[in-house]
């Protein structure tokens, strides 16, 4: 796996070394040794599938608040995503910040995104799946979010949006 860091303090951009052959490719997708030799998280409690009929879906901005604050591997297994991670932790030299990537069934790539960081993603293509490593258990307790055009952070949103919950809807602004 090739590791590119980003611009988040901890969040890192991961994309398969594809080894080809006549008959296609083959790549690891997930190691936890190489995870551990980089200082992250490797350990997985639950993994997760979210699946959107409509492009422009928005779901976002989630995380989980201690002691349940959980590392999230994200890959999009079908469709394309603009995937969005905002950094919540005060102590971090990225506090507030945000960055997107593109994450599609082709490119295959994973995005790491640290504990104490907000994730959420609109959806590019109709059926899209989003396919998620969790480091723990979802706490519904811990449940928390952040609104996706919160003006604290900036977000540009590639499409107009098709669908989005009223949780999502109904998170507070940042600091509020």
């Amino acid at each position: 796996m090739l590791f590119r860091e980003l611009e988040i303090a901890g969040a890192y951009l991961l994309e398969p070394e594809r080894h080809e052959d006549e008959r296609g490719f083959f790549a690891r997708t997930f190691c936890r040794r190489e995870l551990e030799q980089r200082g992250l998280e490797p350990d997985i409690a639950q993994c997760n599938i979210s699946f959107n009929h409509l492009r422009g879906t928005v779901r976002g901005m989630h995380y989980q608040a201690p002691p349940a604050e959980e590392v999230k591997l994200v890959r999009c297994t079908r469709g394309a995503i603009h995937d969005v991670i905002v950094d919540l932790r005060p102590d971090s030299p990225s506090f507030k910040r945000h960055l997107a990537v593109r994450l599609d069934a082709e490119n295959q790539a994973a995005l790491y995104v640290p504990a104490g960081v907000a994730h959420g993603f609109q959806t590019l293509a109709d059926n899209t799946e989003v396919f998620y490593q969790m480091s723990e258990f979802y706490d519904p307790s811990a449940g928390r979010g952040v609104r996706w055009n919160d003006a604290a952070f900036e977000i540009t949103w590639p499409r107009e949006i098709s669908v989005i919950s009223e949780r999502d809807l109904e998170f507070p602004d940042f600091g509020a």
